[in-house]
C-alpha cells in the first residue's frame, strides 16, 4: 500500500513521463519540410515523396519562384531541406551569406541551354546580338562557359567557374551580355537575340534543351545538383533515408521518362 510520499511521487513522474511520450509520437509524424524550385525539382520530389512514404518518412514540399529564397528559409529553419541548386552555387551562397548550410547528397543534372527565337544556329547570331545570361554569379558564369564553348566568346584562363562578362577576354561578334534574374530569361526571349537558360526554367517555358537548344553544356560539367541541410543536421538518420529515396530506381526511371535526356541522374 502506498504511503502519501510515495503517492505523490510517482503522480509527479507520471506528470512528466506522458507529455514525453505524446512530444515523442509528434516529432516522429511531423513531416519533413522540403525546399524545391518550381518546375522539374517539385515534379522530381513528388516522386521521391512517394518512395520515401514506404520507408515511414512523411514529406511536405514547398515550392519557390527563385534560387535566393530556399536557402534563405533553410538556413533560418523554415525548411528542413532544400533541393534545387549545384554545389557551386551553394559554396557561392555560404561564402557571400554566412550560411551554415551543407551538401548530403548527389541528384541530377539539367543540362544548361543557350536558346533564340531568331536564329536556328549558333553561329548565326549577328554581331551586336544581345544575349542573355543568369545575373548570380554561379550561374552567370556556367552561361558564359556555355557561349565559351560554342566558340562566341574566350574568357581569361584564371576566370574559373565564377567568370562574370568582366572576364571575357575575345569577343569578336561584340555581343551585348545582359544580366537579368535567371527566372525572367524564358520570357525575355523575345526581346533578346539569345538566352542561356536554367533548364528547371527552360522546361516550364517549353523549352527542352536537347531539342530546342542552338549551344548546349559539355557532358563533363561541375553542375550536379545537391541536397542540402543545414550543417548541425546533416548526421541525422532521417536524412539519410532521404536521399536514399531520391537516388532509388523509381526515381531514376521517372526522370528518364518523363524529361527524356534534358535531365539526367547522377546515379
Amino acid at each position: 500500500m502506498l504511503n502519501r510520499r510515495s503517492f505523490a511521487a510517482l503522480i509527479v513522474a507520471a506528470s512528466f513521463a506522458v507529455p514525453a511520450t505524446i512530444l515523442s509520437s509528434w516529432a516522429q509524424d511531423k513531416p519533413i519540410k522540403v525546399g524545391v524550385t518550381a518546375g522539374p525539382h517539385a515534379e522530381i520530389f513528388e516522386v521521391v515523396k512517394k518512395v520515401a512514404e514506404k520507408d515511414g518518412l512523411k514529406i511536405q514540399i514547398v515550392e519557390f519562384s527563385d534560387y535566393v529564397q530556399p536557402n534563405a528559409a533553410l538556413n533560418a529553419g523554415d525548411l528542413d531541406v532544400n533541393s534545387y541548386q549545384h554545389l557551386p552555387y551553394l559554396e557561392a551562397q555560404i561564402k557571400d551569406r554566412g550560411y551554415k548550410l551543407s551538401n548530403i547528397g548527389y541528384t541530377v543534372n539539367f543540362p544548361m541551354g543557350a536558346y533564340s527565337k531568331k536564329v536556328k544556329a549558333i553561329g548565326d547570331l549577328a554581331s551586336g546580338a544581345r544575349i542573355g545570361i543568369p545575373n548570380d554569379p554561379t550561374n552567370g558564369g556556367r552561361a558564359l562557359l556555355v557561349l565559351e564553348s560554342a566558340g562566341l566568346i574566350k574568357l581569361r584562363p584564371d576566370a574559373g567557374l565564377k567568370a562574370t562578362p568582366l572576364d571575357i577576354a575575345e569577343n569578336p561578334k561584340k555581343l551585348k551580355i545582359v544580366e537579368l534574374d535567371a527566372a525572367q530569361l524564358p520570357r525575355a526571349l523575345d526581346e533578346l537575340d539569345a538566352a542561356v537558360i536554367n533548364t528547371n526554367y527552360a522546361i516550364p517555358a517549353g523549352l527542352n534543351p536537347k531539342r530546342d537548344s542552338i549551344a548546349i553544356e559539355t557532358p563533363k560539367s561541375p553542375y550536379v545538383n545537391i541536397i542540402a541541410v543545414r550543417t548541425q543536421d546533416k548526421d541525422k538518420p532521417e536524412y539519410a533515408k532521404l536521399v536514399q529515396a531520391y537516388r532509388s530506381p523509381e526515381v531514376k526511371a521517372f526522370v528518364e521518362e518523363k524529361f527524356k535526356g534534358a535531365v539526367v541522374t547522377s546515379w
